[in-house]
């Protein structure tokens, strides 16, 4: 036995993580541990996995000792696994276990950088949709000029379907979000379609712009109406509300840009002697660009709808990325988000909530 199986608990934040998913495994995970670490001093792990190899992971991690609890786990969920299958045979494996912690009230948050699908799937079962939620949503953070530096756009993929309801319901949510991630007191939503003007898109997103503007005053956010793609990264908006399909592509399409974007700035400055003077010479804004460009600096899709908190970590992040998902779980954590969610949506639907309900959020 080793010196992390038997930490004692203390007065921390305790986050569960499957130490075990994405494309660089536990040595990227534990790195990222260790970056959190020294950021957020009352932070402890419940960490899922291989333990032999993640003993000795976190052994060579000073700054980890006595910090992490090891749970013991023969199975991994590989990243081209249906969630079908993970749903029937996932139980044992890492990302199973570590949303478990959260089940079971050990830990307040899980992250994980594993299969999407299938933990959303796993996230589902084990935990369950919260009380007037149909269709769970992932959120993330998205690079924009307001002075928060983020907005909130959500779904980014839990599904591809959104009915009226959802849409409502994915307001209510990005709401919370957008207070407890944030500490805006009066978000603005934004509703994303062809154009902005009322009389654009298809029906189904006119029925849930009158939906989300009768509930604007009662759950105290702002909604703008309909809002283009380019408003995404904008001023005009905290809350950006999607279907699925739409915010995936939408998401995938910005990270494929950001990288392209960097590729050609960094051939621009190699092509000659004076373009790699001149690049000396920009070195500081050059890093500060770089830096706003980077998708690590916003890594960590919540789910949302769920009777817990899940955090999915990109399945290719690094260290860096991987302490950004733990900085945005040791955040939520920090404000009681989930049970502040459930009120929200509890509260919301469809009826206007009393002051207690609305007291409880802010």
């Amino acid at each position: 036995m080793t010196a992390q199986d038997h930490a004692e608990p203390g007065p921390r934040i305790v986050i569960s993580v499957d130490a075990m998913g994405g494309d660089r495994g536990p040595v990227a995970v534990i790195a990222g541990l260790s970056e959190s670490v020294t950021r957020h001093p009352g932070i402890r792990f419940i960490v899922h996995g291989d333990k032999a190899k993640l003993n000795d992971l976190i052994a060579r991690r000073r700054n980890l000792a006595g910090l992490c609890d090891i749970r013991h786990t023969d199975k991994t969920v590989r990243m081209d696994e249906k969630p079908s299958h993970v749903m029937r045979n996932g139980k044992g494996t890492s990302m199973w276990s570590a949303i478990d912690s959260v089940r079971e009230g050990e830990a307040t948050v899980a992250v994980s950088c594993g299969n999407t699908g299938a933990l959303m799937a796993v996230s589902m079962v084990r935990l369950r949709k919260a009380p007037g939620v149909s269709r769970p949503a992932i959120a993330i953070f998205w690079p924009s000029e307001n002075p928060q530096g983020n907005n909130v756009m959500l779904d980014v993929g839990a599904d591809v379907r959104a009915e009226p309801t959802d849409l409502l319901q994915y307001a209510l949510m990005g709401a919370s979000y957008a207070r407890n991630g944030l500490g805006l007191a009066v978000p603005r939503i934004g509703l994303l379609n062809v154009g902005t003007e009322e009389n654009k898109g298809r029906a189904g997103l006119k029925e849930a712009h009158d939906l989300i503007t009768d509930a604007a005053e009662a759950n105290r956010f702002t909604f703008v109406g309909f809002v283009e793609g380019g408003d995404i990264p904008s001023r005009r908006v905290d809350v950006i509300v999607t279907d699925g399909f739409t915010g995936n592509v939408a998401l995938k399409t910005a990270e494929g840009t950001a990288f392209y974007v960097r590729r050609l700035l960094e051939q621009a400055f190699r092509y000659s002697i004076l373009s790699r003077l001149g690049a000396l010479f920009a070195l500081t804004s050059l890093r500060r660009f770089a830096r706003e460009i980077d998708p690590r600096r916003a890594n960590g899709g919540v789910f949302l709808g769920l009777n817990g908190t899940v955090i999915k970590s990109h399945g290719d992040a690094d260290a860096t990325g991987v302490a950004a998902a733990i900085k945005l779980a040791y955040q939520l954590a920090q404000t009681g988000f989930s049970q502040k969610l459930a009120a929200r949506v509890a509260s919301g639907l469809p009826k206007r909530e009393d002051g207690e309900s609305a007291a409880a959020e802010s």
